[in-house]
């Protein structure tokens, strides 16, 4: 009897966590090369959204930008529009929050 409570209890938790795994993987990555076409910061100064035309496809793209580093960029005017900017960005439920954002050129 203890060896079936504890085979039932391991394979409870195999699919916990395996429920786990996929729930917290549901962000896609994705990656572009694009031209901004606009940049808004919050009042508040630690977000900023900003809007991307696709070099590929032309799309325009939103993408939200929350790390201080790029912000700093944002802020001092070392990226500005009409900038190409090379982005990683998770794309999740229609928000695409940026994991990096960098101009092609350097900087």
């Amino acid at each position: 009897m203890k060896k079936l409570a504890s085979m039932i209890m391991v394979m409870a938790l195999a699919f916990i966590t395996s429920f786990a795994v996929v729930s917290t993987a549901s962000a896609e990555e994705a990656k572009m090369t694009g031209t901004i076409t606009k940049i808004e910061l919050a009042a508040d100064g630690k977000s900023a959204t900003t809007i991307l035309k696709d070099s590929k496809t032309e799309a325009l793209v939103t993408i939200t930008i929350t790390d201080e580093l790029t912000l700093d960029k944002l802020k001092d005017k070392r990226i500005v529009e009409g900038d190409e900017i090379r982005t990683k960005y998770d794309a999740d439920g229609g928000k695409n929050t940026s994991k990096m954002f960098k101009k092609t050129a350097g900087c």
